[in-house]
């Protein structure tokens, strides 16, 4: 089922994608070669604590960490730890959620550690474009959902990168993942139309390669098949009276 927020709860969820979004902004900012994911992990988990949240992630289904740290051809779901170091030259995707007065906030990014490739860096640009592209395209009553997964999965395919299919963004609130789900491919014109209240977590994850993922022991960790790299982007939006909000920006 589908909620429709009014303003003041989209209120408190911009307050908890704020505290994400300078969460993302204090990882980017450690993000160099040698620092380990553990440290990083610790980094955000004190950061959202002392500004009143909860991680969203810790102890979800089991996940054993306060945020998602995944390296080069880790998708997502990437578990940090005091083993693995960042190096030069790698990307690194932080996924980050925080529940705020019992209202969750959502959102990732890819950055470079050090001098990365320009296939690389293309990677991650084009990434952020997908999501740009598909929310600046949405109109209230009009858009559904499946021209927003239409205009990602064009864009990246037209790079020749892989779309992912198994893993979609959603919607959220009260909930970290609520109805409904949100494909990073589809058909236009397809599914529910976009409606005023709703909130949704909106993350392209484009693979370099192909779109295929394999899931690792770990229960958690995602990996492309073909072990190329991988970049993930996300924002909370919420659709108001005043057109498209972008909360976790």
């Amino acid at each position: 089922m589908i909620t429709i927020k009014s303003d003041a709860q989209i209120d408190y969820m911009r307050k908890a994608n704020q505290i994400v979004r300078d969460t993302l902004n204090l990882l980017r900012d450690h993000t160099k070669p040698g620092v380990s994911t553990y440290e990083l992990n610790r980094l955000a988990h004190e950061y959202i604590l002392s500004q009143g949240a909860t991680p969203s992630f810790l102890n979800y289904h089991g996940f054993p960490a306060s945020i998602c740290v995944s390296v080069d051809c880790e998708v997502v779901h990437g578990i940090p730890s005091k083993k693995k170091i960042l190096k030069e030259g790698q990307i690194v995707s932080y996924d980050c959620g925080a529940i705020f007065n019992g209202w969750h906030g959502d959102a990732a990014r890819t950055v470079g550690v050090g001098l990365i490739s320009p296939e690389c860096q293309q990677l991650i640009d084009v990434t952020e474009q997908c999501f740009f592209k598909a929310v600046n395209s949405i109109v209230a009553g009009v858009t559904r959902l499946g021209d927003i997964g239409y205009i990602i999965q064009t864009y990246a395919e037209s790079f020749g990168y892989g779309v992912v299919r198994e893993l979609v963004g959603h919607g959220i609130g009260r909930e970290m993942h609520e109805d409904p789900e949100v494909p990073n491919f589809g058909s236009a014109g397809r599914g529910i139309r976009i409606s005023e209240g709703m909130t949704l977590a909106i993350e392209p994850m484009i693979n370099m390669g192909t779109e295929r993922v394999d899931w690792m022991s770990d229960g958690w960790t995602v990996k492309t098949r073909d072990r190329k790299p991988s970049a993930h982007y996300e924002n909370t939006i919420a659709i108001t009276s005043n057109g498209i909000e972008i909360l976790s920006l």
